[in-house]
């Protein structure tokens, strides 16, 4: 089994090997709304909850200086505020789209044609077709090496009554999209196993 030594690697060898290791990775389709006004949609694979009970979640970046910070984190830490919708299957193409690289002017939702909803708590609109979204707030930020890391309190829930089952959230009707590494996507699947712990 060949072995490695972190430390010997290039970055993008040590990067394609944790990236393809950690899988499937949820994406966080994230909007937000500029000072200006502009909605701006971008996804996120490097994402995940941090607290259940009192829902926090956390989604990082690359972390970069004035003008070289992407829309997204600029956002957010300029509003303290944004939405993680989650992506399913049908909303794959679409999402991948608004990975695209646009304008600080111009909106990934105009560009890829994607449906807006309101909020109930928060001024950056909910993509309409999602089946679920989290409303959040700035919790805190803070830079781990390379990567800007940001962490949002969940305040309000949309659920599609599509993915629910008896008034619960039906984990089995959620087919989300995760990443792999390199160019590829996968779609959750049940495997013929219950956890009995």
């Amino acid at each position: 089994m060949p072995e490695y030594d972190s430390a010997e690697l290039e970055p993008n060898e040590r990067g394609r090997i944790i990236k393809s290791a950690v899988t499937p990775r949820p994406i966080a389709w994230i909007s937000t709304t500029s000072t200006d006004g502009v909605d701006n949609l971008a996804p996120f694979s490097s994402y995940n909850y941090v607290s259940s009970a009192e829902p926090v979640v956390i989604f990082n970046t690359p972390y970069a200086e004035g003008d070289e910070q992407k829309d997204t984190p600029r956002n957010v830490l300029e509003t303290e505020e944004f939405a993680v919708n989650v992506v399913t299957e049908p909303l794959a193409q679409t999402m991948d789209t608004t990975a695209a690289s646009l304008e600080a002017d111009e909106s990934e939702f105009d560009y890829a044609e994607v449906d807006r909803a309101e909020c109930e708590t928060i001024e950056p609109p909910r993509v309409a077709d999602a089946v679920v979204t989290m409303e959040c707030t700035l919790y805190d930020s803070m830079r781990v090496r390379d990567r800007l890391a940001i962490l949002g309190d969940v305040e309000y829930f949309h659920v599609d009554e599509s993915v629910m089952t008896d008034g619960q959230i039906d984990a089995a009707k959620v087919d989300t999209v995760g990443r792999l590494g390199g160019p590829y996507y996968t779609v959750s699947d049940l495997i013929e196993f219950e956890r009995q712990f």
